[in-house]
């Protein structure tokens, strides 16, 4: 069977180590993270992305929540296509139902995967530098920035993979809570949704490849 793979890079690390030398996987693509940001982009450049595979692979992962634009994107795929289940990347990484535990408990938290440990201050610099040019002549600091986009916000969650190391990333998780004045805390996160996904897109590649092979001549591609 041939799967392919379109993903948020968020999910670059998890999926390469669930994936590891599996020749089922024919094509494999992560997405810049932040199309999220302008949902109708980001939806137009999943479909197409997928749809780009029509003929290449008997079935897609998408390694995407809902991110805003994408409920039910899968019914306009021309691939037979698996969405991972949940609201966003850290939905997946935790469970639908455990992200909203942890957003009952505080709802002003900055969610940390070791991707977005990594991102630190240096991303949303790039950020403001994208979006306001000329910040540093309006006396706009990166400080500020950050100050105003985390207004309300009170705690930094790291969520661990369980792949290891991760110290780097911990480090930096609890540098950038600090220097916000917010509480930092760690939990176990889980790959058991992305396992999930790639589970049912190996089911819906194998059952296109049975009847691929049932409406061929004698059975035989």
């Amino acid at each position: 069977m041939r799967i392919g793979i379109i993903a948020c890079e968020t999910f670059h690390r998890d999926l390469d180590y669930i994936i590891g030398e599996d020749t089922d996987i024919v094509y494999k693509e992560y997405l810049e993270f932040g199309l999220h940001e302008w949902p109708e982009n980001l939806k137009k450049a999943v479909i197409d992305k997928v749809n780009g595979l029509e003929g290449k692979v008997d079935a897609v992962l998408l390694g995407y929540g809902i991110c805003n634009s994408l409920k039910d994107v899968t019914k306009v795929m021309r691939v037979p296509t698996v969405q991972l289940v949940g609201d966003d990347c850290i939905g997946v990484m935790l469970t639908q139902e455990e992200y909203d535990q942890e957003r009952k408990k505080c709802a002003g938290t900055m969610y940390h995967t070791p991707y977005f440990a990594e991102m630190n201050r240096e991303w949303f610099e790039k950020k403001l530098r994208k979006e306001l040019p000329n910040y540093a002549e309006l006396g706009i600091s990166v400080d500020w920035f950050l100050e105003k986009m985390f207004e309300g916000y009170s705690r930094v969650l790291f969520i661990d993979d369980g792949l290891g190391g991760i110290e780097e990333s911990m480090e930096l998780s609890r540098r950038f809570a600090a220097d916000l004045k917010l509480k930092h805390e760690c939990r176990n996160g889980t790959l058991t949704m992305l396992k999930d996904g790639l589970a049912r897109t190996r089911e819906l590649a194998r059952a296109a490849e049975e009847s691929s092979q049932s409406n061929s001549p004698n059975g035989v591609l």
